[in-house]
């Protein structure tokens, strides 16, 4: 087979991955949300569902991630993130099941705490009760440093100790995610539809890295669009931008920048901090369709998709796939700030 002709599938099957996350997640109809919205017709991708510690959408990376980790004799994971961070809930998580000390750089800082319940409920409760490590740091603005000294002083103690980034974003860690293209191809047209775009939430940049280079090849004629949740969306899209090419150069297919698009103005006043929309969003996806959408990242990535419609990005008879990366349990570290 030419490299040119190569499927998407057959090039990520290069790359071998654990197995930790239940796949595939279902991609189903929102129809009282269309409804009430007026069109454009809306799916969900379930990433939320993808098993392991209350799911997610960085096992997919982790997955991938993971398997280097194990190949390299690793026996610590090390990683990080904000008090509430889905990504440390999973890595911790993925360590656990794997039978690996798992140590987490907890940066205190990037925002103040929004509820009394904040420091030890929700994700915090998890990375606990999973048996993490917590290492509690400052927030710098340097998302890896922290985690990266961490590894330093663990390898001083005679540990291997392996590193996964903040939000488990890096090449590799994209490739996984483009496997979520696979899915949705296969699912869309079992469904009878094309999607005219998959909506979601970015941050860490990683999932929107492999969701770009999978559509690449895949489905070129769906449109990737990110909800910059990080009210950060020049650093957002630079990220993205480079992560993509380096995932694109491991699958060895061309890349072109303009398939990024990340959109600004629906973050809030801060990163983690939700505001009227995000807690419009929360409501509607959980009263009109039973999801359980995050203050932090899908509930600002469904607030970003809703405002959209408004604008008319899409007509009515086309279909557009929210992807919910999951989070529900940092809603218990939120509930008094929700009003819910």
């Amino acid at each position: 087979m030419a490299a040119e002709q190569k499927s998407l599938e057959t090039r990520l099957a290069a790359f071998p991955r654990l197995g930790l996350a239940t796949l595939p997640t279902p991609l189903e109809p929102m129809r009282r949300l269309t409804e009430h919205l007026g069109g454009p017709r809306l799916w969900v991708k379930r990433e939320d569902a993808s098993g392991l510690g209350f799911g997610g959408n960085k096992l997919r990376k982790l997955d991938y991630v993971l398997h280097a980790a194990l190949s390299e004799g690793a026996d610590t994971i090390v990683s990080g993130g904000v008090v509430q961070s889905n990504s440390q809930r999973q890595v911790a998580a993925a360590a656990a099941r794997l039978g690996l000390s798992c140590h987490l750089a907890v940066y205190h800082g990037r925002l103040a705490p929004p509820t009394q319940d904040y420091e030890t409920s929700g994700n915090a409760f998890l990375n606990r009760l999973f048996g993490a490590q917590l290492h509690d740091v400052p927030w710098t603005g340097d998302r890896n440093a922290a985690i990266r000294s961490l590894v330093g002083e663990l390898e001083a103690q005679g540990r291997k100790p392996y590193f996964v980034p903040y939000g488990v974003s890096n090449a590799l860690g994209a490739i996984g995610y483009a496997t979520a293209i696979c899915e949705i191809e296969a699912q869309a047209a079992l469904l009878g539809f094309a999607p005219s775009a998959i909506v979601h939430c970015t941050g860490s940049a990683g999932t929107q890295a492999g969701l770009v280079v999978g559509a690449s090849v895949a489905m070129p004629n769906t449109r990737i669009v990110g909800i910059d949740i990080d009210a950060e969306p020049a650093r957002v899209q630079a990220d993205v931008i480079a992560l993509a090419r380096e995932a694109a150069h491991l699958l060895d297919v061309p890349f072109n920048d303009a398939a990024v698009e990340v959109v600004a103005g629906h973050a809030g006043p801060a990163y983690g901090i939700p505001h009227a929309a995000t807690i419009e969003a929360i409501r509607l996806a959980g009263r009109i369709e039973a999801l359980a959408l995050d203050p932090v990242y899908s509930g600002k990535g469904l607030a970003g998709l809703i405002a959209l419609i408004r604008q008319s990005r899409w007509r009515r008879d086309e279909d557009v796939i929210f992807l919910h990366t999951g989070g529900a349990p940092a809603l218990f570290a939120y509930q008094s700030a929700l009003g819910i």
